[in-house]
Parts: structure tokens; sequence; C-alpha cells
């Protein structure tokens, strides 16, 4: 089950925007280190490129994603979630609402 706050954190107050506002998050660092981000994806259909490994926590909506280097769709809904290698990406489609997520970065 995703956390519904975090204590101890550092938050950045500038959003990450991309795709012209169709998708926006925060970044956070937890007090051991670890960064996190907390976003919302509006409908649509988006592709994002990876440096470390993510792990991607759907908190509210649901998506569809394809994992770089497959063909294969995952329909991903509130309360799961995937993973993505490091160097790598994702499409994520959503319809109807947006959906939301916090995203982990670096292997756990």
């Amino acid at each position: 089950m995703e956390p519904s706050s975090f204590a101890n954190v550092t938050v950045s107050t500038k959003a990450n925007v991309y795709f012209d506002g169709k998708v926006v998050s925060h970044s956070l660092i937890l007090a051991d280190g670890r960064k996190k981000s907390l976003g919302v994806i509006f409908p649509g259909e988006y592709h994002f490129g990876t440096g470390e490994p993510e792990v991607m926590e759907i908190t509210a909506g649901a998506c569809e994603v394809v994992l770089d280097g497959t063909s294969e769709t995952l329909t991903i809904s509130a309360g799961n979630s995937f993973d993505v290698a490091g160097n790598s990406g994702f499409t994520i489609r959503v319809a109807g609402e947006p959906c939301e997520y916090i995203c982990s970065f670096g292997t756990p």
C-alpha cells in the first residue's frame, strides 16, 4: 500500500513540468537520501526515458504502460506499481481521469 504522506522530507517547490503541462510532479528527498517524485498525468500518451531504475506506484486513476524493448501493454490501476530499468524508458497512456503517482528512483 502506498503511503498517504511522507515525514521528514525535503521538497522542491519548483514543479517538474513535462509535455506542455500534461505531466507535473514535485521532487522529494527522504531523510535517508532516497529520491521520489509525486505527480499527476493528465489524459494523453507520453514517453519517458530513465537514467536510474524507477518504481512507479499509481495512487489514483489508471494507466496503460509499454516498457521500452517490449510490446506488452500493462494496465496499472491505483494501488499497483510497475518497475522500469535504468537507462531505459516507457510509454504511458492515460484516458479519462488523471493518473496520480509516486515515483521512487534508484534501487530500493
